[in-house]
């Protein structure tokens, strides 16, 4: 089972850019395909963005373009950096991971969870 840690949230402007980790303890970070999801205040949890265990990206329309996702198997590390903010961005983004193939854009999908970290962008 592998334990999800997340870090970088805080208070970003509109347009600027604010960059989170998620730290990754357990067994091999490199089986995992992995993922982040948000939840911004009084909304539904919402996909924002997945990195296959092969490296492949993909994107909520709402983030592309501006997010970028990336994962660093050495160091069990992913990474979401978010430029172009929006206050629409604002939410508690969490770090996900699951040990199955294949794209995900469904909560019940990923099987391993972060704590959560907050974003707040201003206008």
């Amino acid at each position: 089972q592998v334990k999800l840690v997340e870090s970088g949230g805080g208070l970003g402007q509109a347009g600027g850019s604010l960059r989170l980790s998620c730290a990754a303890s357990g067994p091999t970070f490199s089986r995992y395909a992995m993922g982040w999801f948000r939840q911004g205040p009084g909304k539904d949890r919402e996909f924002v963005a997945g990195i296959s265990r092969s490296g492949t990206t993909y994107y909520a329309d709402s983030v592309k373009g501006r997010f970028t996702i990336s994962r660093d198997n050495a160091n069990a590390m992913l990474i979401l950096q978010m430029n172009n903010l929006r206050p629409d961005d604002t939410a508690i983004y969490y770090c996900v991971g699951r040990e199955l193939g294949g794209s995900a854009t469904m909560a019940p999908s990923w099987d391993y969870w972060g704590q959560g970290t907050q974003v707040t962008v201003s206008s």
